[in-house]
């Protein structure tokens, strides 16, 4: 493989549990998420749109946790990727791995997610590469379910990846006082950094071994890996260190600022909606909407779409509509997803608000999008 997997076909679910009813608070891990979709969404790294990057924190339920995953597999042809961090555990009895919810106790598999769901979610998923990576205690287990008479062995989920914190039996490492934990931290310092005698585009393979090298050195939880098909030879990420030494850095351009501003800004509404923050993510959307730059149209609408559902959440119909019906001038004139979803939007509003016509008016030029019956088509 000599090319990064594209992002334009690839999702991301990051899945994050730093809240606890019953077990020892884990601050780092909402870091770890947000930060880790920065790097994913950096066009220096991976390039991921941040419409397909979605960041699920202190997931309550099963398929609050799930869900997204079951609908990123569905989506991605590429590569699929699913991050999960916060407390792994063990069922008192059957001993198998489970990812902590909110309300998880310890020992007590039912209150949590077990790992034979998620695995159930990637077998169905569409994309050709599956990677899974898992900072979190007893994380091995997945490295060990994943292989011989487990996910692997089943044709449709050729192609699968895992990385793990640490062994099957061994705790991973979350320091008192640090911005990340120990597994997350050093992955970031390799996305962010690069790998100095490394290739220009860094494979799974490549992230393991210096991985497991740096966190050796520093006398923490060893990470595992398990893979099918050769799977580690994916590139996933820019090397910024051989970036830096094939030419000098160039200018840092405004826009480019501005697109990090926008992508950073649509991740923390994010994460504040997830948590239930909604009104402290409005001023967010706002700030990010203001900095989009021209080119990012993408971004734009992920930003319009974020916005208009937490102005319809707080009340605020009126404003709403008007963000929607800026979005609408961007997608009139070409059908997508993009296109259906933002008349699909409007159009609920509109109706809510009493423009039943207007509302009507907004779903018949979807309909002639889609049937590409507008003028000039």
């Amino acid at each position: 493989m000599t090319a990064l997997a594209d992002p334009s076909l690839s999702r991301a679910v990051l899945i994050g549990t730093a809240s606890y009813l019953h077990l020892e608070q884990l601050p780092a891990v909402e870091a770890n998420l947000v930060d880790l979709a920065g790097e994913l969404c950096d066009p220096t790294v991976w390039g991921l749109p941040v419409q397909h990057c979605t960041l699920v924190a202190d997931p309550q339920t099963s398929s609050g946790m799930l869900d997204p995953v079951h609908e990123a597999a569905e989506e991605a042809t590429d590569t699929l990727l699913v991050y999960y961090a916060g407390h792994g555990m063990r069922d008192a009895e059957s001993a198998d791995l489970y990812l902590g919810l909110v309300g998880s106790r310890e020992g007590i598999g039912y209150t949590a997610v077990a790992y034979q769901h998620l695995r159930g979610a990637l077998r169905s998923a569409r994309a050709r590469r599956k990677v899974v990576v898992l900072d979190c205690c007893f994380s091995g287990r997945a490295a060990r379910t994943l292989s011989g008479s487990g996910l692997a062995a089943q044709a449709a989920v050729d192609g699968a990846y895992v990385l793990t914190a640490s062994p099957r039996d061994r705790v991973a490492l979350a320091p008192d006082g640090e911005r990340y934990t120990a597994f997350t931290a050093e992955l970031l310092q390799i996305l962010r950094r690069g790998v100095p005698d490394g290739p220009d585009l860094l494979d799974l393979d490549t992230l393991y071994r210096v991985l497991k090298a740096r966190l050796q050195a520093k006398n923490r939880p060893v990470p595992q890996r398990s893979q099918e098909n050769t799977v580690g030879a994916l590139p996933l990420a820019r090397n910024k260190a051989r970036a830096g030494e094939r030419a000098p850095a160039g200018p840092v351009l405004a826009a480019d600022v501005r697109a990090a501003a926008v992508a950073t800004g649509l991740n923390v509404a994010r994460m504040l909606r997830a948590a239930g923050n909604t009104r402290d993510a409005l001023p967010v959307l706002r700030l990010a909407l203001q900095e989009q730059p021209p080119a990012g149209q993408g971004n734009l609408l992920a930003v319009q779409l974020e916005l208009s559902d937490v102005l319809a959440e707080t009340g605020q119909i009126p404003e709403a509509i008007t963000v929607l019906e800026s979005a609408f001038q961007q997608v009139h004139k070409a059908y997508g997803p993009e296109a259906v979803e933002v008349c699909r939007r409007l159009a609920d509003l509109l109706q809510e608000s009493g423009n039943h016509i207007q509302a009507c008016e907004v779903l018949k030029h979807a309909l002639d999008l889609a049937d590409g019956t507008l003028p000039g088509r």
